[in-house]
């Protein structure tokens, strides 16, 4: 008989991520009330402690898989292509339709938002995302009209990702062609009219 392989030891940020992606897919597929940490332990290969080490309790584990589903992190930004505004726009467009897509399960849950803690982390992913979109197409983030204007357009991404994986009316093909031109009008018709247009200061 041979002994069975050893685990390659792997580095504190590498295992998180490892349980972090591995949580993501059973929040995907199961009810929240079915996920059990000792499963996800049993599926990853590490104590049900580590879990706890790394996330605490179930519930602080579902929260850091909703927060990842739903927040754009930095590096997207710096990772955009040099080139005009449509390349960069599309480029965006692509980089969230893939995370949705790998995803879809889970995403869609989390989007839904079931109680007050998961409604704060949409809350402030959305802000993000104004800021990320903000930076990355050159428009200015203090400007509060063109805040509310691409919190208006992250409702539109979420609808029509739904239109795409729950509906099916949509392909992902029409989704990106309909998040990328409205994002370019909105970036260079909207937004010159809502600076034009801003309220008089009291």
């Amino acid at each position: 008989m041979t002994a069975p392989p050893r685990r390659r030891r792997l580095e504190p940020d590498e295992r998180r991520e490892q349980i972090l992606t591995c949580a993501m897919r059973l929040f995907g597929e199961q009810p929240y009330a079915d996920v059990s940490t000792t499963e996800l332990a049993k599926q990853v290969g590490v104590a049900r402690g580590l879990i706890n080490h790394y996330f605490g309790t179930k519930r602080d584990l579902y929260l850091e898989v909703v927060r990842r589903l739903v927040t754009i992190p930095r590096f997207v930004v710096d990772q955009l292509p040099d080139g005009p505004l449509e390349k960069r726009v599309a480029a965006a467009v692509d980089w969230f339709l893939d995370g949705v897509s790998r995803n879809s399960n889970a995403w869609l849950k989390a989007t839904g938002g079931w109680d007050q803690d998961v409604e704060h982390i949409l809350a402030a992913a959305d802000e993000t995302a104004a800021d990320r979109i903000l930076e990355a197409t050159g428009l200015s983030a203090e400007a509060a009209e063109l805040r509310a204007m691409i919190r208006a357009y992250g409702g539109l991404a979420k609808s029509a990702c739904r239109e795409w994986l729950v509906r099916k009316a949509l392909t992902r093909e029409q989704v990106r062609l309909l998040l990328s031109t409205t994002l370019l009008a909105l970036i260079r018709d909207a937004a010159p009219q809502l600076r034009d247009n801003r309220p008089p200061l009291p």
